[in-house]
Parts: structure tokens; C-alpha cells; sequence
């Protein structure tokens, strides 16, 4: 693990593309592809502003969702809909690079086809993703894994379906641990003060919160922050 502490959020979002740009490249040449799971949040902003300033083959990318809400893509809560008004148009991407759900099938079967989708990109029976781009909510969360959810202990399946999440809306599937840490590398970016408690419950105090948990097997994580968001940290 290495943490990154900056001064200001710019430093942060330039210090993301970066990361970004090498991961691309690396697997660009060894494979020809470079499949890259996203998240919402303020991510969404850190990749429109960063993105654009890198220099990268964009026809060989491959966008998939560490987690997705359970709703079309029109629903304000939809993170390909956000990406969709905010990323897509200031880089050369189009919206069949993204590997979307499918939210017309009910919930489970959702779950299934979307893991099935990424099978059969991978053909491989647990996928390594060149890149996971993930976020930390208030409560240490991160895709659509909560503190205390029985899914923090899935083993079995890939991408889970859940319908409790205590963060609205409460219906939609995640990427689980067998996944997220089978990765070849996972980067957590953030900025701002409401982050630094957070960050020092699981980076100093190592309480078992779910972004904490994240910890690739053969890969490599990185924490981006800027100062305010390392405030407690070393």
C-alpha cells in the first residue's frame, strides 16, 4: 500500500490521471486492452477534470462499474448516467466502451447477467481488472459494500445483487472482495476534511471497515488524498 498525501485537490486530480495514464499504457502493451472499473461519487468530477489532459489510445478502453444503482440510465441516481453527461464528452470515449447492467431484468438476474458480462470480456473465472478506481462513503463503505453487510463475506459470487443498502436508493449490485482484490491495482482518490476521521479510523486505527479491506492479493493499492483529507494521517 502507499499513500499518496498532496497539497490540494488539482494536486490529487493530476496525481489520479497519472496513476491512470501508466496503468493504460502498461496494459495497453501487454494485452492490448485496458479494462478499468469506475465508481460515482466525487470520482466522476476527478476523471472529467483529469482525464482529458492525458495522453492514451481511448479506442482500446474498457469501462465497467465497481457498483451500480438499480435504476435506468436516465435516474439521476444512475453512475453510468453521470459518466454518461460529465466524462464522455470531453474525451474520446463512446458508450459502448462502458459494460453496463441490464436494470430491466429483476434485481438478481441483473446481478448474474452483468458478472456473466464480465466473464466473457476476461474469460477467465475470476477476472483481474488492470485498474479499479474506487470510493469511500462516510461509513467506510466502498462499492456497495456496508460496515456489518452480510456481502463483506462473500465468497462465491463475483457481482452481488443487494436490496438493503442503508445508503439510498437501496437496490443494486456490487463487485465483491473475490473480485475487487483479485485486481492488478486499486487507487482510492479523495479531498476535502470530511474524509480525514474516516481515513484515520482505517489507515492509523485499522478498524475492519469495508474500504479498508480492499487489499489486491498480486496488486497494488494506492490512497490519493490532499491535506485536508490526510489531516490525521503521517
Amino acid at each position: 500500500m502507499e499513500i499518496l498525501k498532496l497539497s490540494t485537490e488539482a494536486d490529487v486530480v493530476k496525481a489520479l490521471a497519472t496513476k491512470i495514464q501508466e496503468c493504460a499504457k502498461k496494459a495497453i502493451e501487454e494485452s492490448g486492452v485496458f479494462r478499468v472499473g469506475v465508481s460515482g461519487g466525487s470520482l466522476v468530477k476527478f476523471l472529467a477534470t483529469g482525464l482529458p489532459k492525458i495522453s492514451t489510445d481511448w479506442s482500446k478502453w474498457e469501462l465497467f462499474f465497481c457498483d451500480e444503482r438499480y435504476v435506468p440510465t436516465n435516474n439521476p441516481d444512475s453512475t453510468f448516467g453521470a459518466y454518461k453527461e460529465h466524462l464522455v464528452p470531453s474525451v474520446p470515449l463512446n458508450e459502448s466502451q462502458f459494460i453496463r447492467i441490464n436494470s430491466e431484468l429483476p434485481l438478481s438476474e441483473c446481478a448474474a447477467d452483468y458478472q456473466n458480462k464480465i466473464l466473457q470480456k476476461f474469460k477467465s473465472d475470476i477476472p483481474s481488472f488492470d485498474l479499479l478506481l474506487l470510493g469511500m462513503g462516510p461509513d467506510g463503505h466502498t462499492c456497495s459494500l456496508f460496515p456489518s453487510h452480510p456481502l463483506l463475506e462473500e465468497s462465491k459470487l463475483l457481482i452481488a445483487p443487494i436490496s438493503d443498502s442503508p445508503k439510498p436508493p437501496p437496490e443494486r449490485v456490487t463487485m465483491t472482495f473475490p473480485l475487487v482484490n483479485n485486481s492488478k491495482c486499486c487507487i482510492f482518490a479523495m479531498t476535502g476534511s470530511g474524509k480525514a476521521d474516516m481515513l484515520k479510523r482505517i489507515l492509523v486505527d485499522r478498524e475492519p471497515l469495508p474500504a479498508g479491506m480492499v487489499n489486491p492479493k498480486n496488486g497494488k493499492l494506492y490512497w490519493i488524498v490532499d491535506e485536508a483529507a490526510g489531516h490525521h494521517l503521517p
